[in-house]
């Protein structure tokens, strides 16, 4: 098998579709904690400033990850 052969069945592989996308995932899981865990370090006054409350922390951080 070629190399260009092999690659373009590497590119089909089910397999490479469903570890990009548990990489996917968890890139995003991490984003979204660091978030959380940046803006809960925040004074209540910090995030007053920003227009976020306390509550808002992880709707916040979702809408990071997006």
């Amino acid at each position: 098998m070629t190399a260009s052969k092999k690659d373009r069945a590497l590119a089909n592989d089910p397999r490479k579709d469903r570890i990009m996308n548990l990489a996917r995932s968890f890139n995003n899981w991490r984003k979204y904690r660091q978030t959380c865990n940046e803006l809960g370090r925040m004074s209540d006054r910090e995030l007053n400033d920003l227009g976020i409350g306390r509550s808002d922390i992880p709707y916040v951080a979702r809408q990071a990850v997006k």
